[in-house]
This record gives structure tokens, C-alpha cells and sequence, in this order.
């Protein structure tokens, strides 16, 4: 299982992840903050990006916050940051 801290910007043009801050991902998030909507679009690119149903990624900590924590289940967490550390540069899945 891989688990993942995340910065997160909601109302943006589109989801991406979009560098590193410190120990934490950025992410951008094409969702209001308002009714969940941003925690689910947050799963929901997770899970896009992952390769795995939504079911397998759940935010563990931080739901009504920007600084949250994923847990992501079949995905090692080396594998995680690979993926994440690759997009560097790169076009990430459109949401």
C-alpha cells in the first residue's frame, strides 16, 4: 500500500500533479472545495493516474483540509513515486 501527502489547489483550470512541495505532492484540483466534491476528485484522478478502481484509493487524512493524506491499495509506494517523480516534464492524465 502507498501512501501519499498532497497539497492541494482546488477551483484550477484542470487536475495535474504539478511539482513537489518539500515532502508533499501539489496537486491541482478541477473541483470547488464544497460538498466533498473536491476530496472525490481527488480520488478520482488518484485512481485514473494509478491505474486502479476508486475503491482502492480512500483520503485517510485531512478530508476538509488542502494538506491531505491518500492511502492507495495494490500500488507500492516506490512505484507511486516513480510514477509521480516521471510526470516531471510530462503531460499527466486530464481530468
Amino acid at each position: 500500500m502507498a501512501r501519499l501527502t498532497l497539497k492541494v489547489h482546488p477551483r484550477a483550470k484542470r487536475s495535474r500533479i504539478t511539482g513537489r512541495l518539500g515532502d508533499a505532492w501539489k496537486l491541482d484540483l478541477a473541483a470547488p472545495p464544497v460538498d466533498g466534491k473536491a476530496n472525490q476528485e481527488c480520488v478520482r484522478y488518484l485512481a485514473e493516474l494509478a491505474g486502479l478502481p476508486q475503491s482502492r484509493v480512500r483520503v485517510v487524512m485531512g478530508a476538509g483540509s488542502r494538506v491531505k493524506v491518500v492511502e492507495i491499495e495494490g500500488m507500492e509506494q516506490a512505484e507511486l513515486e516513480g510514477l509521480l517523480g516521471g510526470m516531471s516534464g510530462s503531460a499527466p492524465p486530464e481530468g
